[in-house]
Order: structure tokens, then sequence, then C-alpha cells
């Protein structure tokens, strides 16, 4: 404090000094307080004594008036160090990272130099920001100033290079300090076991031992944990076992931490071990490590595993019920799982947007496409705000059925909450649109997103390639390559199936499309090559048996048809029933063929017959070759009208007003009788009609398809 000052403070009242003097827990008594006192400094001519202004900085700062503060360092003509650091270390413990930094800023710029209290708040103020380039000149300024040795100094200078990732320049830190303790050979533990670096967790193990810093339990959880979170599950594994062998009883947090990673490598043998140390150690009793378990037999494909314990522990707390339904799910028991999430709705258990959106996959994921539009729906009635995560659940089964009113309203949904800044929730809606035959919309979201990954192109040229468009595939994969972004086997097959040129080795998808072509060419020698390729690649698919049993049956050989038949019975496998899904007034329904079981299957009836005659007057006959039966010819045309496409289109032609646009979603591909017969509704009936089969979109207007009659 200077001479000239002295004699104004003795002018400020002591019950003002004392007050400045005082803890900040003081000041808070009242904030007026403050300004009294900053009035009277003021009215004394003290205000510009560097100690009495830090003081009143901090006081204004304590109730988070920093304009103030920020107002007073400003009036200073000569500040110094002490007043800066109060509003640096105020707006540290604020948590308003960039403004300290720049309070900073212009204390350096003033040529004050920062010492061991300002620094350490520096450090901490970037490892918040991650702001690794600046820590590094202010780490350098430490180094001219020769501060780099104090020991708070090098504490926050060494986590400041962990929270930043920068494990070399941490470890050069860790190497020059004069006190490691346990807690930071922790940290730097946690920081390799991150980065997966197994011989430097066993590195730093060794100089620990040899240094006498025994590690904690804290040490191995970091450990643990660091090596599952970052994917490297081999490496979690290897360490929990050596954590036991060196005679570390492992806690609930180390238990939950491996068994993600002992799940994700299908470990079950270590699963089970680590299951049976839980039961003797009493863990089983805290939801995380039941959690953890019920996930790791999930994915690990044991499912009675998961059964078993809940079961056993019938602990009805949330984490653990998710953990039950993705579980079930993963492993195709979603009814299991359906019937379990009734179970806890009924128990009025507090279901969160885990729980719905676990469900809503699981269906998704499964095939239960209008199970799941109808629990995104029960989930929004129920109160629980989708998110980021659950709208790209969702959104393939609108795609897999022509949901287009509900597509568009999760759509509407995610631009509301700003979540079409999101990769997956844009790239799910691309294939929505396009899979519900509005390619044009998977464009716009397209153009609109910020930012696109790999997925988010492949999704665009799947869908214009599912629509027949080459030109566009080919434009959008120069694009692509004009990006930073690296085409996948998904890009080229979406370019392949697009062109049709093969330079790769044929998988399944080739063979598949070659079978197709051989049955739309009557090709029954090259068809029967193509099958036996797929029957190696894909033995329990069906679809293979029952196209090839197609193309003998167009053909008459009815005796082939009976061996393929035996075949696929002795295999254990069954032939896909057909079914078609439309929409209308918000509503999808599902036909089946040969259905006569539907309300208005005398209406479809009567309309099919009226088509029927019309065709014929047009001169267009069935054609039996696709009515796959050794029966009688009439027979044979009753059947091909109880196709479900036909029965989906004739029933949308029945319940829409005239003039409004079909959209039909069929299991199988379509049949060539039903893509003639659907062509002459379209002119006939004045209609555009989409039909997306498992091959490609069906653009039918005016008398013609957008397949050019190749599909």
């Amino acid at each position: 404090m200077t001479k000239q000052v002295l004699p104004l403070i003795e002018k400020i009242p002591q019950t003002i000094l004392g007050f400045l003097e005082s803890s900040p827990s003081c000041w808070s008594s009242s904030l007026s307080k403050t300004t009294q006192a900053h009035a009277r400094i003021l009215k004394s001519g003290a205000q510009n004594d560097g100690y009495i202004s830090a003081k009143l900085i901090a006081s204004y700062s304590n109730y988070s008036c920093f304009d103030d503060a920020n107002l007073i360092l400003q009036s200073i003509p000569d500040p110094n160090v002490y007043t800066f650091s109060s509003l640096i270390y105020a707006l540290t413990k604020a948590k308003l990272y960039s403004q300290s930094l720049g309070v900073f800023s212009r204390m350096f710029s003033r040529g004050l130099i920062p010492d061991t209290h300002v620094l350490p708040n520096l450090f901490k103020v970037c490892a918040e920001l991650s702001a690794f380039r600046a820590g590094k000149q202010i780490h350098c300024v430490a180094c001219a100033l020769g501060l780099d040795g104090d020991g708070f100094v090098q504490g926050s200078l060494f986590h400041m290079y962990m929270r930043c990732g920068k494990m070399g320049d941490a470890r050069k830190v860790f190497d020059r300090m004069y006190n490691r303790d346990v807690v930071t050979c922790s940290a730097l533990l946690c920081g390799y076991a991150r980065k997966g670096c197994l011989e430097e967790v066993v590195r730093v193990l060794s100089e620990m031992e040899s240094s006498g810093i025994e590690p904690n339990i804290v040490s191995w959880n970091g450990i643990l944990s660091g090596f599952n979170r970052s994917g490297y599950h081999k490496e979690a594994m290897v360490m929990f076992q050596k954590m036991h062998h060196l005679g570390f009883l492992p806690d609930e947090i180390a238990v939950s931490s491996v068994l993600p990673s002992v799940g994700d490598s299908e470990r079950l043998d270590i699963g089970r071990q680590i299951h049976g140390y839980a039961i003797k150690q009493g863990l089983l009793k805290d939801k995380c490590v039941i959690s953890a378990m019920i996930d790791m037999y999930g994915k690990s494909g044991h499912v009675y595993g998961i059964i078993e314990l809940f079961e056993q522990f019938e602990l009805m707390e949330t984490g653990v019920c998710n953990a039950c339904i993705t579980g079930l799910s993963r492993n195709g028991l979603v009814d299991k799982a359906l019937e379990m999430f009734a179970l806890f709705k009924e128990q009025k258990m507090e279901l969160n947007v885990v729980s719905w959106t676990s469900i809503i996959a699981g269906c998704a994921q499964n095939g239960k496409d209008i199970e799941t539009l109808e629990l995104f729906r029960e989930m929004q009635v129920a109160g629980v705000k989708p998110n980021r995560v659950t709208i790209p659940s969702m959104l393939p089964a609108c795609g897999n059925i022509a949901a287009l009113v509900h597509g568009r309203s999760a759509h509407g949904f995610a631009v509301r909450v700003h979540l079409l800044d999101d990769v997956h929730v844009g790239s799910a809606l691309i294939d929505m649109y396009a899979k519900c035959g509005r390619i044009n919309m998977s464009q716009v979201v397209f153009d609109m997103m910020p930012t696109r990954n790999l997925v988010c192109w492949n999704s665009l040229m799947s869908g214009y390639s599912m629509h027949g468009k080459a030109k566009e595939v080919m434009s959008i994969f120069e694009s692509l390559v004009r990006t930073r972004l690296k085409p996948d086997f998904i890009s080229f097959t979406s370019l392949l199936s697009a062109c049709s040129q093969m330079p790769l080795e044929p998988d399944s998808c080739v063979w598949g499309a070659l079978l197709n072509s051989c049955r739309l060419q009557n090709n029954v020698d090259l068809a029967e090559i193509a099958a036996e390729k797929l029957f190696g690649l894909e033995p329990e698919n069906p679809g293979s048996y029952v196209l090839l049993s197609n193309i003998y049956a167009a053909k008459g050989m009815w005796a082939e048809v009976d061996s393929i038949r035996n075949k696929m019975e002795s295999l254990g496998l069954k032939k896909n029933p057909g079914c078609s899904w439309i929409q209308v007034k918000n509503k999808v329904y599902t036909l089946l063929a040969g259905d006569k079981s539907h309300p208005q299957i005398d209406q479809i009836t009567e309309k099919m017959d009226e088509i029927s005659k019309e065709m014929r007057r047009a001169g267009h006959l069935p054609n039996l070759d696709f009515a796959l039966q050794d029966v009688e010819e009439q027979e044979q045309e009753q059947a091909l009208w109880g196709h479900s496409e036909k029965l989906a289109v004739v029933f949308g032609l029945l319940n829409t007003p005239d003039g409004t646009p079909l959209q039909v979603i069929k299991n199988l591909r379509i049949c060539g009788d039903c893509h003639s017969v659907i062509k002459f509704i379209s002119g006939y009936a004045g209609r555009e009609i989409f039909v997306r089969d498992t091959n490609r979109f069906h653009h039918f207007k005016d008398g013609v398809c957008s397949c050019g009659d190749f599909w």
C-alpha cells in the first residue's frame, strides 16, 4: 500500500475496511454494503489503490456483478497483478472461462507478469475450454519466468494437458513433478487407458511400485473405465484380470466397468466368472452391476441369463428394465420384450426416454413396424419427449410400410426441437422419404443438412438407386469423391446397383439379382447356377429356394418344384407369405395374399371383376406364368387376383377420393402379372401408384411404369 494513499485510507470508516477485509461469506449479507463501501472509497479518493480495488472487485464479483467489477478494473490508472487476478479468479469460479482468458490477455498486454497464483487459474480455464494452443502459450510464459517448477503450477498444467488429450505433453510435465501422488498417477493411468495404450499403463504401474506409490481402487477403476469407454475391450479384460491377480478386490464400479467390454467381446466364459465373483462379494445388490450383467448376457446372446437375473432379483429399477428390453430385443425376443414393457407400465414404473427408445428400436429392428409407430405415439401421450436417438430408431418403420404421414410428423417434430443438425436424424429422414417414394424430399433434407457424414451420402445414393435413377447416383458419387470423405463398400454397392457394372467378386446381392433376371428371361440353366451359388452363400434364406421354385413353375416343371419344396422342408425353411401395406387416412392397413377374411373382401372382389373385364376388353390377358400352381387355368387366374399387391391397390381405390395417389409396400418382389395389372389400373383409374417391392420402386402413371417393365 503506497504512502500517498495511507492518509486517504484513514478517512475511510473502520467498518468499511473491516468489511473489505472480511471473508466472502460475510459479503453475501448485502450487496448494498458493497455499493456503500464503494461510494465511501470514491469520496476518500482511495479508489486507485490496487489492494482496495482488488477487494472491491472481489466483492462485486461475489454477487456476479462482473460488469461493475470490470469497470473498476478499467478505471484504475496503474492496475497490478493482484487487481487482475481478483477478476480472473472470480470469472473462473463462475465458469465464465472465455471472459477469464480475455482478462488475462488484457493483463499480459500491459506487461504485467502472471505469478504462481494466477497461472493455475489460467491452466484450469484452458482445460475447461480445451484451449490447447492457449495453454501451450501460457506454459511457455511460465517456463520463461521460471515458474514451471512450482508444485501448484505443475499440477494444474498436468491436468490441463490431460483434459486436452495431449498425453505426450502431460507425460513430460509428470516426469518433472517432484510431488507425485496416487491422485496424479491415477489420472495418468486413466488418460493412457482412454488412448488404448496398454504398454504405457503397465509401465506407469511399474514406476508407481518403484516409487512406493500403491495404486488404489480409484486407480484401477480409472483404467477399466478408460479402456472400456474408448472401445479397447480386450485391454479392459486384461487389466481386470491383472487387478484381481495382484490381490485387489474389484468393487461394484470395477465390475460394472468391465462387463460392457466382456459383452462386446462376446466372452461369455469370462462374463460367467465375473457373475460368480459378484455373487460371492455380494455385488448384485447394486443396480449398476445388475444392469451391466444383463447387458453382457444380451450382447453374448445368452437370453436365459437375462431372464434368470431379472426374475431372481426382481429389481424394478429403470436402468435394469431398460437393459432387459434391449437385451431381449437384440436377440430377437421382441415379443418377450413387449410383454416385459407392458408389465413395467402396469406397475407404474418411471419409464424414461431410454426405456421408450429401447422398445421402439427393438420393434423396428425386428420387423414390428406398426407396433413401432404405435409405441412412438404412446410415448408422446405419456409426456416423454423423444430425442436424437428415438427419431432415427422409429423412422425405418415408417419407410418399411410407407407410413409417410407418420414420417412427416417425426420430421416436423425434429424441426421443432432443433434435431436436424444431427447426422443420424438427417440420414434416417433421407432413407425414410426414399422408401416412401419421395426421393425429392430426400434431396431436400440432404441439401438442408449443415454437416453430412458418409452415412448421409450413402442414404441419398441408395435412395436414388432404389428409384432406378442411375445418372443421379453417379452425380452424387462424383460429388462425394470431391469431399474429404472416403467412399465405402455401401457407396460402391449403390453405384453398381444403379449402373450394373461389376469389377468385384459377386456376393449374395449380385447372385440374387441374376436369379431374378433369369426369371424374367425364363433362363432355367443360368437360374440353377445362380441358385446354387446363393444356396452356398445364404443356406437359410428361403427366398432363393422360392425364386428358383417359381422359375420351375413358370416353365411347368412341377417335379422340380416338388423337389425344391421337399428340400426346403428338410432344412426347416418356410416361404414368407405375400404381404402388402397401404396407408389410408393416416392409418396403415395390412393385406395378406389370398386373404378372404378382410372386412371389405366382397367390395374388393367386385372391383377386381370390373377391372378384369375392362382389361380383357382392352386386349390384356392374365399372365398365368406367375400363377405358380399346377391347377386348372380358372383357378390359376383366381390365385393371381389374390396377390397382396393387387388387393392393396384395389383397397386403396375403394377408400380414397378419385385422383389420390396410392402407395403400396410389398414384402416380396412384385410379380409380372401384378405389374401389368397395376400399369393398367394407373391409366384406367387415373391414379399415380407407387409400389415398393424388395428390389426397387415402381412409379405407375398413365399406364406406364418408371422401371421400363424391367422389374
